[in-house]
């Protein structure tokens, strides 16, 4: 989903950028952009001379006030993009500021579960506090007991409740999320005014923003231009006076407005901050600008699997019972042996097996049963009732368990062997049904009832829906999509297949996942990786973009530079498409500022020295009223095409997945010849409005 912002040009943003375009005039913010601010200094140095024209009773005043005055608007112009971008940032933040409330905290004060309640501003990092059914978790932290339902409809914007549970890679919390149900301990991550949400509310606001490298080589290639026109501009009085004339300063500061790139050196503050805005909207928190521009780059992305491709957590889909045993009763069985067990494997039997047979749980202790829970050692959990031993796990646990004895059960101090012939037909189509899962992605789950063998639990990762058509847009963008897992060669390849990415790396340790990151850096790639655990935080730290999924442990999410606030990987294809509106945008803006250059030399260069070269009448193409109405239309038009462009800036240039030399193609067409095209329809228009008022 995406964020709600307000309209573009809503009162409840433009009356605000009005005020903060007049606060931004300020030289120590306006020397962050050397362009605008030489056009500053130039206004203000004319605006002095003008006044003590004015004093002295100059002549020809008017006409020198209307190009201050233009100057002047030229530079709110230029601050209102600013202003206007900045304050959409603000709009989203004040949402959030909205969801923090002042929360108290159930702080655990020992072992036993008795607690205090305290502010949660004075809760700690490694505080641990209890929070029950419909309490707010007082600051950002991790499960570390009970799992529970959570809204984060505050954060994420979406109403459905996610799960949360300790031990795995979905335990990290977000402060002021509301519990809905169950109870958890939550050991506190973040000290006070610096949890996700306060930083949220900070980059937002654009307070953590810095200038991104092609954003800073930009500036120096503007500043260049500015002092390479400085100096050409300082010459011309002498080729003036060589001629037999002199030019008005305020002649020559027109001149030089009109030469040096203002159009995008106005927007590209704008251009920058609007990125990182539409990433939010898309609920996708830009940690760096950096990141954005990167994005826009991206050759290649790598996946962790669980969580990431898939729903994270593996769920039964079939019983696959062995001859002479109904579905039904393998179900029955499988659902018994699970009703303790509060995995999401263990759930999701409990569940099919409802679903599929109408086999609801039953009350177990009518019944004494005792439950067996999981060991390493065992690898197997169950349950003892009415005589019986119920057992579910690995495979081979289960074979060998019943190969040699009887499960033992409460009241059973039997013993009985079996010899291989009775064993091995039943044991050898148990491994072929577990090797037939085994090789279409899935995890076989062995359950027997005392010395008897009764089937396999199909659990499978679940691919999340859409996804293949998602990697599928990925490929058309040219961009390579690489899934990597803990997971063995057999099962990688059919989730690899099923998903449809380009590639897998199987059985990958966090430093295989760095190892590959770099060779693909090495050879110039730039990488983009999507994680959510703890294991996936050293590649999402060596990556150029490094997306961590919201649902994902505290250590992804400090590593990455983006965090996904829905968890959905293929988000990235929002997150490329937004990076490369970026670069196009500041591409597009830039070669339209510098074509819309060649008209104004065409307006002002022979109003300047007409009256000295009368030949240079002939490059007066746009027919112009006389020299000073070409000038002032020049520096009119410079100042009303920054307005113009605004809304271009903000929103960006339409991305489509075509290739590089098409789209060079359509930006020289339609940036570099509309650059050269509109000056002239615009400066004509505005030199007949200005001749038709007698402005000049």
């Amino acid at each position: 989903m995406s964020r709600k912002t307000p309209s573009l040009f809503s009162a409840a943003l433009v009356g605000p950028a009005l005020a903060g375009s007049v606060r931004k005039l300020d030289p120590r913010a306006m020397i962050r952009n050397p362009v605008m601010f030489v056009v500053e200094v130039v206004a203000a140095l004319t605006t002095v001379l003008f006044l003590r024209d004015l004093a002295a009773g100059g002549s020809d005043l008017a006409f020198s006030g209307q190009i201050i005055l233009w100057l002047w608007f030229t530079l709110l112009f230029a601050n209102f993009a600013e202003a206007l971008a900045e304050g959409r940032g603000k709009a989203q933040a004040e949402s959030l500021r909205r969801t923090r409330t002042e929360m108290t905290a159930k702080r655990l004060t020992g072992q036993d579960g008795r607690y205090e309640t305290v502010p949660g501003t004075s809760l700690r990092v490694g505080d641990r506090v209890l929070v029950e059914a419909g309490d707010l978790i007082p600051s950002d932290g991790e499960v570390v007991a009970g799992v529970a339902s959570v809204n984060e409809a505050a954060i994420t914007g979406e109403s459905a409740p996610v799960i949360r549970e300790s031990g795995g890679d979905r335990s990290a919390v977000t402060g002021g999320t509301q519990v809905l149900s169950d109870a958890i301990t939550v050991r506190i991550t973040a000290e006070p005014g610096s949890t996700f949400v306060d930083r949220m509310i900070a980059l937002v606001e654009g307070a953590a923003r810095s200038k991104t490298p092609n954003e800073i080589a930009l500036n120096i290639l503007l500043a260049g231009l500015t002092i390479v026109f400085v100096f050409a501009v300082a010459s011309i009085p002498s080729f003036a006076r060589y001629a037999g004339g002199t030019i008005p300063v305020i002649v020559l500061v027109a001149l030089f407005v009109t030469l040096i790139p203002t159009t995008i050196g106005a927007l590209l503050s704008a251009i920058g901050i609007a990125g990182m805005d539409r990433l939010v909207r898309f609920n996708v928190l830009a940690l760096s600008g950096r990141a954005v521009e990167a994005a826009g780059d991206v050759d290649t992305l790598l996946l962790d699997k669980t969580g990431t491709i898939t729903l994270g957590n593996r769920q039964a889909t079939a019983f696959r019972p062995v001859r002479g045993v109904s579905e039904r009763d393998l179900a029955d069985a499988a659902q018994l042996a699970s009703l303790a067990d509060e995995t999401p494997e263990g759930r999701s039997i409990v569940v099919l097996a409802k679903e599929a047979y109408g086999i609801r749980a039953r009350d177990m202790a009518a019944r004494n049963a005792t439950f067996v829970p999981f060991t390493a050692q065992s690898r197997m959990s169950g349950v003892d009732l009415d005589g019986s031993a119920i057992r579910k796990g690995a495979v081979e646990a289960v074979i060998a368990a019943v190969s040699t004895r009887p499960l033992a059960h409460r009241g059973s101090n039997a013993a009985l062997a079996y010899a291989p012939e009775a064993e091995s037909e039943a044991v050898a189509e148990i491994r072929a049904i577990a090797e037939e899962i085994a090789k279409g992605g899935g995890t076989p789950l062995a359950v027997a009832r005392d010395h008897a063998l009764l089937g396999v639990v199909h659990l499978k990762d679940i691919v999340k829906g859409g996804i293949r058509e998602r990697f599928a847009e990925l490929r058309r963008m040219g961009i390579r999509t690489v899934m990597i897992t803990g997971d063995n060669p057999m099962t990688a390849a059919a989730i690899a297949a099923e998903a449809g990415v380009d590639d897998f790396l199987a059985q990958a340790t966090p430093e295989d996942k760095l190892a590959l990151i770099r060779r693909e850096q090495a050879e110039g790639k730039l990488v983009a990786m999507c994680g959510d655990g703890t294991n996936d935080a050293p590649a999402l730290a060596q990556a150029d973009v490094g997306v961590a999924m919201n649902t994902g442990t505290v250590a992804a999410r400090e590593a990455g530079n983006m965090v996904d606030l829905d968890s959905d990987p293929t988000k990235l294809i929002e997150i490329v498409g937004i990076g490369k509106q970026l670069l196009m945008t500041r591409g597009a803006l830039t070669t339209f500022s510098i074509a819309n250059d060649v008209a104004k030399y065409f307006a002002v260069l022979p109003a300047m020295f007409l009256g000295l070269y009368p030949q240079l009448q002939a490059l007066n193409v746009m027919g112009l009223a006389s020299p000073q109405s070409a000038i002032l239309s020049a520096i009119i038009f410079n100042a009303l095409v920054i307005v113009a462009l605004i809304p271009l800036a903000l929103r960006g240039v339409a991305y489509r997945p075509v290739g590089a030399a098409a789209l060079l193609r359509r930006n020289l067409l339609v940036y570099g010849l509309g650059g050269v095209l509109v000056p002239f329809l615009g400066i004509k228009a505005i030199d007949l409005a200005v001749s038709a008022l007698h402005l000049a």
